[in-house]
């Protein structure tokens, strides 16, 4: 491959300008594939790339010669990594205040520099899970994304959570005189519950978020309580169900998680006190599970948090508990998916790869934590007919990593090579 010409793409890319490719047919030929279904790495096998779709899985030999070769030579190449679970606009670590003291527009100029240092580093899908903007600056960059004015991620998700007065979307260490506007939105009863989630449809998100607990990096509320009432969690997934649109439910206590779960909500962000009925019901109702173990890992022990304390009792006394019920819940057939939840511009990009070596000490294998960064991930988003596999007609969002991440995941880390919709955003130096 000319590296030349692929870095001027990306220069190109770097400045907001359309990435023009001079080559519409690549033949990625690296050591082994993991295709994101399969249980074991598959060797002696080019994938080909024409335009912005995988167009066939081929033996080495057998590549065309109107295919230009991408030497991928001590790699694996597996599919673009997705984060189903992130807050890309929010750059404080303190995001209660931070909000408060940035407007949407630079919060998403800060997003849009995250998310190219996450492309950067392979993560080649995003689902927001709500973020720290008051307005929808997440779903412009979609926009921009989308038009081509910018590279970027594929991007889904939630503009913003809803929460109860008073819950983990809210501001409660304020003074009654005080009238401060949350970064969540605040719905109290089914009519505001209602209302709350037509406007997020009305000006773009396509899931919904519910603060269905208390959460533990807010001040006031306590991750142990349920928020919502059965009646207020009913209507919920029924007006989304009513516009096809998903609902998430960030849910740490364990009736809480139980709740969600029978009233339809297709996934579980956290799930920190699931016990065994949980873990029954996510099985019986296909509900998809988002753990987010790394961001406590990240924090704990730090004095980084305006809730430290709360953050702290569960990730020093509690951590090895809830990762065996990880792993129990893997082992019953739930469908677990990488989620980082660490937040945008002030994280180093190389962090959010860690959630994948959290998994395995849950006790999944590094096969089955890659899928959960793949295809069970592109699955909860059902795009599992767009991404998360490298299988023909597919779009052709790929990485490839240094040496083999069944046996060292850190490598995902760093990826060498990373394409997004068949163009090479970030080349083999």
């Amino acid at each position: 491959m000319n590296r030349l010409v692929v870095n001027a793409f990306v220069g190109l890319a770097l400045l907001g300008c359309h990435l023009v490719s001079h080559a519409e047919r690549y033949a990625l030929v690296p050591d082994q594939v993991i295709d994101g279904v399969q249980e074991t790495a598959q060797g002696d096998i080019a994938v080909l790339v024409e335009d912005a779709r995988i167009v066939g899985l081929v033996a080495k030999g057998d590549i065309p010669a109107d295919y230009e070769h991408v030497d991928l030579q001590g790699m694996t190449l597996m599919p673009g990594m997705i984060n189903a679970h992130e807050h890309p606009l929010l750059y404080d670590d303190n995001y209660q205040t931070a909000h408060l003291t940035a407007s949407s527009a630079y919060k998403a100029l800060l997003g849009l520099a995250a998310m190219q240092r996450w492309l950067a580093h392979g993560w080649t899908t995003i689902r927001v899970m709500g973020d720290g903007d008051v307005f929808y600056g997440n779903q412009d960059l979609q926009r921009v994304f989308s038009e081509g004015v910018f590279v970027g991620p594929r991007i889904t998700g939630a503009a913003h959570y809803i929460s109860i007065t008073g819950g983990g979307g809210d501001i409660n260490y304020g003074s009654p005189e005080q009238t401060l506007i949350a970064d969540g939105l605040i719905a109290d009863g089914p009519i505001e519950i209602r209302k709350a989630i037509r406007n997020e449809i009305k000006y773009g998100s396509d899931w919904i978020k519910l603060l269905v607990t208390g959460a533990f990096h807010s001040v006031g509320d306590d991750p142990r309580n349920v928020a919502f009432s059965p009646d207020e969690l009913a209507e919920a997934v029924a007006e989304a169900a009513r516009h096809n649109v998903p609902v998430a439910a960030h849910a740490h206590a364990t009736d809480g998680i139980n709740q969600a779960i029978r009233a339809g909500v297709r996934s579980i962000e956290h799930g920190t006190y699931l016990n065994d009925e949980s873990i029954r019901l996510m099985v019986e109702h296909g509900t998809f599970y988002v753990p987010t173990i790394y961001v406590g890992d990240y924090y704990a022990g730090t004095d980084k948090l305006l809730a430290q304390e709360k953050n702290d009792d569960a990730y020093l006394s509690y951590r090895d508990e809830w990762l065996a019920k990880i792993g129990r819940a893997h082992a019953a057939g739930v469908k677990v998916v990488v989620g980082v939840d660490l937040g945008g511009y002030n994280i180093e990009p190389e962090a959010y790869a860690r959630e994948f070596a959290a998994l395995i000490e849950a006790g999944l294998s590094p096969m089955a934590a890659i899928q959960a960064g793949t295809s069970v991930s592109a699955d909860l988003l059902q795009w599992s007919d767009r991404v998360g596999r490298i299988q023909s007609g597919l779009f052709a969002d790929l990485i490839a990593v240094p040496g083999n991440p069944l046996e060292d995941i850190s490598v995902l880390e760093a990826p060498s090579f990373v394409m997004m919709s068949g163009k090479v955003v970030k080349p083999v130096q």
